[in-house]
């Protein structure tokens, strides 16, 4: 049994009665409505809030409040909305599930290997249900952890989930709450860790009612792609702050997800003295400490910013506000180096780009300081090489790099092979947390493209946009090419994007499959069992030749990699000493061909040399 408490949102009592609070500091009165028709006027109390307590409003009570004017809204804290993001609340009895994980504690950080997955299109269902059954498949490939795109209550039946207005209900097109903890519970049995996608910088279009009864939930002074800037630091932010920490915290007490990963963290205005980011860590830290809970839990970022303040660590080795952060400058040059492409933000990236995916893997960060011509020649990103390896999750895919290309291309129908199959190498076989997007570890032959399920007017708007904004690419400059771009809103284009679990063993498919399963029983059996998760300082080289990488490892060993990255076989190289853990496209007679990697291990001490047989 697991609830998280909470000053806001429909609290059930132990007899059953339900107590309700709500935050509209511009509603005069407000009355809650239940779905047989009751009215219960909420007393209203100090600083904009509002309560019904003890009312008999049983597990399974629909409500809404009646906030004046006749606008009936949903509970923004609700935690379940069976209806979409427009209907009734429901009152649910967190505590009904019985979880089967009392043992779980979860995992260090530093033996993540991460799947992202969208569970709209992990399988033709689309259930929190189906995508259970699947789990033992990505743990027998040696995946370790679980990251799910967003799931709080968005708009409609299909989306990515980055367009939700309910935070704290899971959507109902997947699945019931309780569903989405059996899918944690099975995940947990078989060893995975499950981190949650979570949007704290915007809330979506389309049923956002915070508006109309809580304006200063926003600042108006500031303002993002999608207006107003949630209000982090303004007056009344203090409640704001209290709604989002909740929010991180609940799903990790009561849903007992292993982490969070916070969604374009650049994106949040927050001048506070700690910002929202930090402070989140620092509580999920201190929750997790806390007598009798004893788990490893995770915060992991996106921001654009490249803030290696906010990765920095305690002298344990243990970050003191984000576990890590996704490094998209990593994903940048590799996608360079594999398809050429250097249009918008892979232009800063267009120069050398094997060196930059070396200075990658060695420190993090590229740009670490450096000014970026993409944006405006300002200085951008902090030094990082200090940084363990496992403060950064990397990856040559994701959602959004597939997602945004107008036909949602896989790396597998644009690169190379030989190629591709080298970075993978070198992003499995570093000791960066990896982490590869659904469908990926078999070259899948679905796209993945950008879909959702919005009003007619909004839906017409999100189409035409998404076809205009890709009329500067030569390919699109044509209106009938254009035209070929899916519909986002169309349901064939959510199908469309579903993977074919039929086609994972199959030709090409089962080749990626086998290569991947190879390099992540390597990774298992001899780097992951070596990384000290305290130690950065990656060191690196790019002559115009081979990639060289070597990090430091636990007991003086150390890790090197050597990749030809180039398309020039190359002749009369001096591999590094030490155990060949993974050798591919070089022959016998030293020649390495484009594609090629060594991996050797280094041991220099005797207590490395005993650890090394003892993993080994």
């Amino acid at each position: 049994m697991s609830l998280h408490r909470m000053p806001f949102g429909a609290t059930l009592r132990d007899d059953g009665r339900t107590d309700f609070r709500f935050w509209a500091p511009a509603a005069h009165a407000v009355a809650l409505v239940l779905g047989d028709g009751r009215r219960v006027p909420m007393q209203t109390r100090p600083n904009g809030w509002h309560e019904a307590l003890g009312v008999d409003a049983p597990a399974g009570s629909r409500y809404r409040y009646d906030v004046g004017n006749g606008l009936l809204v949903p509970d923004p804290a609700s935690r379940h909305n069976p209806d979409d993001v427009h209907g009734a609340s429901c009152v649910i009895d967190p505590r009904a599930y019985r979880w089967r994980d009392a043992g779980w504690r979860g995992r260090p950080w530093h033996e993540a290997v991460v799947y992202e997955m969208h569970v709209g299109t992990f399988t033709h269902e689309g259930t929190f249900k189906a995508a259970a059954v699947r789990l033992h498949e990505l743990a027998q490939l040696g995946i370790t952890a679980i990251e799910l795109m967003p799931v709080a209550d968005f708009p409609g039946q299909r989306g990515w989930g980055y367009d939700g207005v309910l935070p704290f209900a899971p959507d109902a097109a997947y699945g019931t709450p309780d569903a989405l903890k059996a899918f944690v519970d099975a995940a947990h049995s078989l060893g995975l860790m499950v981190l949650l996608d979570v949007v704290y910088n915007h809330f979506g279009p389309e049923g956002n009612y915070l508006h109309a009864y809580c304006p200063s939930f926003f600042n108006e002074a500031r303002h993002t792609p999608w207006g107003a800037a949630i209000n982090f630091d303004g007056p009344g932010s203090e409640t704001v702050r209290d709604f989002f920490r909740h929010n991180a915290l609940y799903w990790v007490e009561e849903f007992h997800f292993d982490g969070l990963r916070l969604d374009a963290v650049h994106a949040i205005h927050d001048s506070s003295p700690l910002h929202i980011a930090s402070e989140i860590g620092q509580s999920l830290r201190s929750f997790a400490g806390t007598p009798g809970v004893d788990r490893q839990v995770h915060l992991v970022l996106e921001n654009d910013a490249n803030q290696a303040s906010i990765l920095q660590r305690a002298d344990d080795g243990q970050p003191l506000y984000a576990t890590a952060q996704w490094n998209d400058d990593l994903h940048h040059a590799a996608h360079v180096l594999l398809t050429g492409e250097t249009d918008g933000y892979y232009g800063d990236y267009a120069d050398g780009p094997i060196g930059r995916f070396a200075r990658a893997l060695a420190q993090g960060f590229i740009y670490q300081g450096q000014p970026s011509a993409h944006r405006g020649n300002v200085p951008h990103g902090e030094p990082s090489g200090h940084l363990p390896p496992s403060a950064f999750v990397s990856f040559v895919q994701n959602h959004d790099q597939i997602g945004n290309r107008a036909l949602g291309d896989r790396l597998s129908n644009l690169a190379n092979p030989d190629r591709l199959d080298a970075v993978y190498v070198c992003l499995l076989l570093s000791p960066h947390v990896p982490m590869l997007f659904m469908g990926e570890e078999f070259a899948a032959s679905t796209p993945f493209l950008y879909f959702c399920d919005f009003g007619p007017e909004l839906a017409q708007a999100v189409s035409d946009g998404r076809r205009n904004e890709f009329a500067r690419f030569a390919a699109f400059a044509d209106p009938s090419a254009r035209a070929r771009i899916p519909d986002p809103n169309d349901e064939t284009t959510f199908r469309m994007s579903k993977l074919r679990w039929d086609e994972r063993d199959q030709g090409a498919h089962g080749v990626r499959l086998a290569l991947m399963r190879q390099l992540l029983a390597v990774r298992r059996e001899l780097l992951m069992p070596h990384i000290d998760p305290r130690l950065g300082d990656g060191r690196y080289r790019f002559d115009g030749g081979l990639l060289h990488v070597d990090w430091p490892l636990a007991d003086g060993a150390r890790w090197h990699l050597v990749a030809n990255l180039t398309d020039t076989e190359l002749v009369g190289i001096a591999a590094p000493e030490g155990r060949v853990v993974h050798r591919q496209h070089i022959d016998d007679a030293g020649r390495w061909k484009p594609g090629s990697v060594l991996v050797v291990m280094e041991v220099e001490t005797e207590a490395a040399m005993e650890a090394e047989v003892n993993h080994g």
